[in-house]
């Protein structure tokens, strides 16, 4: 059986950030993942999370001011000193936290423009070194362009290619199965296909991303595959709850 972090950026919404912790870990989850923790000071998240017995799974770097529209800076030309900063303060935040994977999101930039790969390579390396100066995995994610129009990594192969050319061990792929579905589908063959560089999991229901089970997938089938592909990390739910958080988790009841 497959292990779920709740995603406490969609997630019990009904309740303050630093609140969600306590709840998801009265729900039964094990574990959390969120997008951004910067809000609070990381010593009080931490505590938070100690003090619901939760292992955190992943958050990302930040990425720019979300608030305005930016969604990463890793393939934006001319903000290389905007990206330092930024990954210094994940990875602060990371060793205090304590988690295990960063995620680094690219931004929103033309695919094929020249200056973007150039930044993008380029604040990769230093991602790549840093992270491994830590003892913290890194990942890269793809993201359709009906949840997010405009983003640089808008393609599975091409994480794939940039993997490969990366070539660190701690540097690896986020496969989110709603991202997967809606830009390429073949779900169960990409999950056989990729999981020597996967480093973690996501989902939610599609199109609607709201509950698993509840679109059109086969959300069991996908979670039996994940157990026979040998994954072992944690799973994130990263979908909007349809309505209350805690209606909606009659979902893993059922599996």
């Amino acid at each position: 059986m497959p292990k779920f972090a709740a995603n406490l950026s969609m997630m019990f919404n009904e309740v303050p950030f630093l609140d969600r912790f306590a709840a998801a870990a009265d729900c039964g989850f094990t574990a959390v993942e969120y997008l951004f923790p910067y809000d609070h000071p990381a010593e009080v998240v931490a505590e938070r999370l100690r003090a619901a017995g939760l292992a955190q799974a992943l958050f990302n770097m930040p990425a720019g001011d979300w608030d305005a529209g930016e969604r990463g800076m890793a393939a934006l030309p001319g903000r290389e000193a905007d990206f330092a900063e930024a990954l210094d303060t994940a990875i602060a935040y990371a060793k205090v936290i304590g988690t295990p994977l960063l995620h680094m999101m690219a931004g929103l930039a033309p695919a094929t423009d020249p200056e973007a790969i150039k930044a993008y390579r380029g604040n990769l390396k230093r991602a790549t070194e840093r992270t491994g100066e830590a003892g913290i995995g890194l990942v890269i994610e793809p993201i359709n362009g009906r949840d997010m129009p405009g983003y640089f990594l808008n393609d599975f192969n091409r994480a794939v290619d940039v993997l490969n050319e990366t070539n660190a061990a701690h540097v690896k792929l986020q496969f989110d199965i709603y991202h997967r579905q809606i830009l390429h589908g073949d779900v169960i063959m990409a999950l056989r296909q990729m999981i020597p560089i996967i480093g973690h999991i996501q989902i939610a229901s599609v199109p609607e991303r709201h509950e698993p089970l509840t679109g059109e997938l086969d959300d069991r089938r996908i979670f039996a595959e994940i157990d026979a592909i040998g994954y072992r990390g944690y799973i994130g739910c990263e979908y909007r709850p349809a309505g209350g958080t805690h209606d909606g988790l009659s979902w893993m009841k059922k599996l």
